[in-house]
């Protein structure tokens, strides 16, 4: 084969390659984004999707929830689980919200309403998104995390009850 039809085939296949190259930095993006949040694809865009507790699916909540938006779901009938510990719930919890402490959760998930949204509780955040990747291992798809936990609750002005 000359050396111009090897050139000549390489620019076909070049340009034949464009569209896929195209669609594979798109997906990539999307993967990237997706890791960067620690979630799936689908996650990440519903998560970003606005205000308001945003969706992955029917029924499901976006993983984390703002403060905020805790709070309008708790007003809207969300059944709020702090995972603390109990000497951190007598120190102040949510009104209504219910304990049960993240090392018992999996054998306490009986106690959870299968029916209702959920919005898992902790100090800062860290312990209630391993609470609600526990729920949603666990069937409980519209379990949600509260980003900044009872911290930002109460740096928000919002109710605390003190005591078991």
């Amino acid at each position: 084969m000359t050396r111009a039809r090897r050139r000549g085939s390489r620019a076909g296949i070049a340009r034949a390659a464009r569209p896929w190259l195209g669609a594979l930095i798109v997906v990539g993006a999307i993967g990237l984004l997706a890791a960067c949040s620690g979630g799936s694809p689908s996650a990440s865009i519903a998560s970003s999707a606005g205000p308001g507790p945003a969706t992955a699916g029917p029924g499901a909540l976006a993983a984390d929830v703002s403060v905020a938006e805790a709070a309008a779901l708790r007003d809207t009938g969300a059944f709020m689980l702090d995972v603390r510990e109990p000497d951190e719930w007598a120190a102040g919890h949510i009104p209504g919200a219910t304990l049960i402490p993240l090392g018992s959760l999996e054998s306490r998930l009986g106690e959870l309403p299968a029916d209702r949204d959920i919005v898992v509780v902790c100090r800062s955040g860290n312990r209630s998104a391993q609470g609600r990747d526990v729920l949603r291992a666990n069937g409980l798809a519209r379990s949600t995390s509260m980003a900044g936990g009872m911290n930002d609750w109460v740096a928000a002005g919002l109710p605390v009850e003190t005591g078991s």
